[in-house]
């Protein structure tokens, strides 16, 4: 992908693109710090939900310093053993807190069938990787340790989120099969920030809005820089080739944003070793535009297919059954989704 034009993004995004363009701006260490204070004095505290409330927790880090987390539950009650999410904010491993999570965390748990867990993790103007994944694969661990406490299935714990929280989603995913001492059912990396690299056609020369091949760059910099030897697989998931026994998955991404190839490759890595995938591309889109433009129709759709795929990964998928229960045939369209061309949203959406 060369420069995106105007003209290629789609037409119900255009005004929401040029207004995004002037806000998102980050593309250094110095723009990142300053766009973090803006989350926090803007998100922090305040969940924004119609459904769902969030309880403030704390866990204590090995070093005894505070990591600070969200409990999401739905409003009226959630279900005995309900689903357990583990949701990563986005904010290129850089900059955000869990507050900004609530469109897509309510969505899922609003119904009182999920419980989330948002952990306010490590970023990269504080300390470089591996710090996010220690922080992150920590919660991991309390939510299997905490199960019944928390009121979920100890068998059914899900691992989401999008940009850098769908990177460390993969990551920790990878870390868990070869670790063994967790179980993830499964997983939803969306748009996820996935190879520093940055060689495929995708994330070269990109001007999207929102999220660009600079802020892309500054990004990976930024969070690998103390790296001084090879680039490990769960700083970079998208160097891992070897994706056997990965929990089942389902994606979007936007053909217009950096980070498309490197997850279109990914699922259909994951999809060669008989791993149930789902993946759609939307066409005209640009990172994130399912939260940005949220009353587009383009954006409703997203959430629509996420949500299915969601509900539908909570019917069938439980880590630890050695028999999965039968598959649900009105949803044979989610799960067969081809990658790695990735089912792509109906044209007249």
């Amino acid at each position: 992908m060369s420069k995106v034009r105007n003209s290629d993004i789609r037409s119900e995004l255009r005004p929401s693109a040029q207004l995004l363009k002037l806000t998102y701006t980050a593309a250094s260490e110095t723009a990142f710090e300053k766009f973090d204070r803006q989350c926090i004095k803007k998100y922090r505290g305040k969940w924004k939900s119609r459904n769902t409330v969030a309880e403030e927790k704390a866990i204590v880090r090995s070093d005894g310093s505070i990591l600070r987390i969200l409990v999401v539950r739905c409003e009226d009650g959630e279900e005995e053993n309900a689903t357990g999410l583990l949701w990563l904010h986005d904010g290129g491993y850089a900059y955000g807190v869990p507050e900004q999570e609530s469109l897509l965390v309510d969505m899922f748990c609003g119904d009182g069938s999920c419980v989330a867990v948002l952990p306010d993790y490590t970023k990269s103007i504080e300390a470089p990787y591996p710090a996010a994944l220690e922080d992150c694969y920590s919660v991991l661990l309390w939510m299997k340790n905490n199960a019944e406490e928390l009121g979920i299935n100890p068998d059914q714990i899900f691992v989401g989120g999008s940009g850098s929280g769908g990177g460390l989603t993969a990551a920790l995913c990878l870390r868990a099969r070869d670790m063994k001492d967790v179980h993830i059912a499964f997983q939803m990396p969306i748009e996820p920030m996935l190879d520093d690299r940055m060689e495929s056609e995708s994330a070269k020369d990109n001007n999207a809005p929102v999220w660009d091949s600079r802020k892309n760059r500054a990004a990976w910099d930024l969070y690998l820089r103390d790296m001084k030897e090879e680039i490990p697989v769960y700083a970079a998931p998208g160097r891992e080739t070897d994706l056997r026994g990965m929990p089942p998955a389902c994606s979007i991404v936007g053909d217009l944003e950096p980070v498309k190839d490197e997850t279109v490759l990914y699922f259909a890595r994951m999809k060669k070793e008989d791993v149930p995938v789902s993946l759609r591309v939307y066409h005209g889109c640009f990172h994130a535009f399912e939260v940005t433009a949220v009353n587009s129709n383009v954006a409703l759709n997203a959430q629509r297919y996420l949500l299915d795929s969601f509900r539908y990964a909570q019917k069938r998928y439980f880590a630890h059954n050695e028999e999965l229960p039968d598959p649900v045939e009105s949803m044979e369209s989610v799960e067969n989704a081809e990658v790695p061309e990735a089912e792509e949203e109906e044209k007249d959406e």
